[in-house]
């Protein structure tokens, strides 16, 4: 057997259910083994059935005695039986089963799993799972069992049955890739006994200890991967330095002065830019926090430094905004900034692309569009990616080639804990914008059911009367069979039959072409429309001071992040902003996140918030950097784990950068499996 090979080459797996294994990330021996359960019940406890309550969930072993049952009630074939265990009995019913009478056995002994109620005065198991009582340990009862994500077709019996079989015929060939030094040191246990007891645990005590083996091998390799990448960073040629930072010029032409978060920012940058190697910083900053006039005093360096400087955004309306913006305060100064996106005719990208590569273009700014082949620069020293969750690592390294190791600021206003920073953006230095501009207001902020959409209208309207405008977001473009989750296009047409018939409605979302998206936009910004009916397309860097609501429709599918994103898109103009949730959500969960809201204007806050409530899951886009999705770390709650890691890695670091010792030997080759389709380990990904 090859750990790597096919997973169609193991006993009892055909092509359908290859298919459908494959449909849930497992195409190899190794995912197999390495397919984490996503939750577990305990069934090692088989309670007497003069012991159950209604009301509960039980195991109990017992005999079918009675005589099978089967009567309709509606369109429901339903079956029963009683059972007895010695110390009582109970009924059983299931639905729609009635093969159930010829499968099964009167008086043989069965473990039964599922709830008890109360039906005539009886207790009552309701369509219990079942299984006959044998010799051998069963893997689906009298024990804790594991619960994977699966899909159509594929069943927890039938997975769990073929992970088991696997990891018993695969044992020889699972190697424990950490050196025993390590091993030793930190308390964890063998690689074997991690995946055997991480499916199926003997007791709670070897569960905690194979799952604190498999996290501290995913975030050391991920840790170790990410210092390779700051290491070859580092280690490149010098870039432009600079040398001239007289920036009063541009400072003097901003509305607004600097706060003490921007100058530290900037004192870093700086510090950075007059540097030997090129610098590689991320700014994060919450809302409003004015990382854009960093950026332009940035730009500005660049100029006086004889360099151009590249701004790259997400999509056009952000990119637009950001030429808007940069070009008028620019453009005083007799520095040119030109926009290069999709949406331009032939003849206007032809002229900007000469004006880039004659450097009369002295900041360029646009989308995925300056990374084309045919974009090159006369000399550009500064990199400026916004946003930078939504770009892959590879998207900004195209963009650097188009320099000579240019220096590179990344900009993002998602902000994280700095130490799950330090994971995420681990080739990366990290800078904080902590303080906001003074004047800013408090957005009024509440969370409401769908009942009060009448009254949210009429709000709405007095607002629209008194020259205001107001966004509505809807987390779908069009109707699909859900009828509880708003779209766009149909939440527009209900709007005709409420008072906000009176107001100017128009909708944008992502998929309409970049050039009517931008139309809509300036219509807004012109204050020609009042009602905005608009998808996510809108969370980030839209400004339009003009705007007093922020209207969330089905509030509960957001993060709090996004949701704080979003609601930054009102405020930022002399009067008091607004910003509504509504939510018909019976999830508990769901509900206290809205609440979170209600009370928290703090993005760093709300952003531990939305891991501690929700698990970090996709929540940074890990796989937008090019790095494997985390399978069982979870960056809040194995913080101490995290943090041994690092300290354990900075060593290895030191001691034996490319991990070229005879004990390390083993750690190299795994790392070098996991992100093998990257390149080898010490060179970047």
């Amino acid at each position: 057997m090859d750990i790597n090979a096919d997973i169609g080459s193991i006993k009892n797996v055909g092509e359908k259910r290859k298919e459908l294994l494959n449909k849930v990330g497992i195409y190899t021996i190794r995912d197999l083994l390495e397919y984490i359960p996503r939750d577990y019940i305990d069934r090692s406890q088989i309670t007497p059935l003069n012991q159950i309550e209604a009301g509960e969930i039980y195991m109990v072993k017992a005999k079918i005695k009675g005589d099978f049952q089967i009567f309709l009630k509606g369109k429901l074939k339903i079956v029963k039986t009683v059972i007895s265990d010695g110390s009582g009995t109970a009924a059983v019913i299931w639905f729609n089963q009635p093969y159930l009478k010829n499968n099964l056995d009167k008086n043989r002994e069965y473990l039964f799993m599922g709830s008890v109620s109360k039906v005539n005065g009886r207790l009552t198991l309701t369509a219990p799972e079942l299984e006959p009582v044998r010799e051998e340990q069963s893997l689906n009862a009298g024990r804790i069992v594991p619960k994977y994500h699966l899909t159509k077709n594929l069943n927890q019996k039938l997975l769990r049955r073929l992970i088991y079989e696997t990891i018993g015929e695969a044992e020889p060939l699972i190697e424990d890739f950490i050196p025993e030094y390590i091993m030793r040191e930190y308390g964890l246990c063998g690689r074997v006994c991690a995946l055997k007891n991480i499916h199926f645990p003997e007791s709670e005590e070897a569960f905690f200890a194979s799952r604190r083996r498999l996290v501290f091998e995913e975030l050391l390799m991920l840790q170790l991967k990410l210092l390779t990448l700051k290491g070859e960073i580092k280690k490149k040629e010098s870039g432009i330095r600079f040398s001239f930072f007289e920036t009063e010029p541009i400072v003097e032409r901003l509305p607004f002065k600097l706060t003490a978060g921007q100058e530290e920012v900037l004192e870093e940058i700086t510090a950075d830019m007059a540097g030997d190697c090129p610098m590689n910083r991320l700014v994060q900053g919450d809302v409003g926090s004015g990382k854009t006039a960093v950026a332009e005093i940035c730009a500005y360096i660049a100029y006086t430094n004889g360099a151009q400087t590249a701004v790259m955004a997400p999509t056009d309306v952000l990119a637009t905004q950001h030429y808007n913006t940069f070009s008028a305060l620019f453009s005083k100064l007799g520095i040119e900034a030109v926009l290069l996106k999709g949406a331009l005719k032939a003849r206007e990208k032809r002229e900007i692309k000469e004006k880039i590569a004659e450097g009369k273009a002295h900041i360029v700014i646009g989308t995925h569009a300056l990374i084309q082949e045919g974009v090159k620069f006369k000399e550009l020293g500064l990199v400026i990616t916004d946003e930078q969750h939504r770009f892959g690592v590879n998207q900004r390294r195209l963009l650097n080639s188009k320099g000579e190791n240019p220096h590179t600021l990344i900009m993002s206003a998602t902000p994280i804990p700095r130490t799950l920073g330090l994971i995420l953006y681990g080739d990366l230095d990290i800078s904080t914008i902590k303080t906001m501009p003074s004047g800013r207001r408090v957005i009024n902020t509440s969370y409401v059911n769908s009942s009060y959409h009448e009254r949210i209208f009429r709000f709405i309207l007095n607002q629209v009367k008194e020259g205001r405008q107001t966004y509505i977001v809807c987390p779908m473009i069009e109707e699909n069979g859900k009828a509880e989750l708003k779209s766009v296009k149909a939440f527009l047409k209900e709007l005709e039959g409420t008072c906000l018939r009176e107001t100017r409605r128009a909708f944008v979302h992502g998929k309409m072409k970049p050039k009517e998206k931008q139309e809509v936009m300036d219509k807004f910004a012109a204050g020609e429309i009042d009602v905005l009916v608009a998808t996510t397309v809108i969370e980030v860097g839209i400004n339009v001071p003009n705007a007093s609501i922020m209207l969330i429709e089905n509030a509960d599918r957001f993060g709090l992040s996004q949701l704080h994103q979003l609601r930054g898109r009102v405020g930022r103009g002399a009067f008091q902003s607004y910003c509504i949730l509504v939510s018909d959500t019976k999830g508990e969960e769901a509900k206290k996140r809205l609440r979170v809201m209600v009370k928290n204007f703090d993005g760093f806050d709300l952003s531990e918030k939305d891991l501690t409530l929700r698990g970090p899951g996709d929540f940074f886009g890990v796989r937008q950097h090019g790095l494997p999705e985390l399978k069982i770390a979870n960056l809040y709650k194995d913080m101490d784990i995290l943090k041994e890691v690092q300290a354990l890695s900075a060593r290895l670091w030191e001691d034996d950068r490319f991990l070229e010792k005879e004990e390390n030997l083993s750690l190299k080759r795994r790392i070098e499996e996991v992100y093998g389709r990257n390149g080898n380990y010490g060179e970047s990904l």
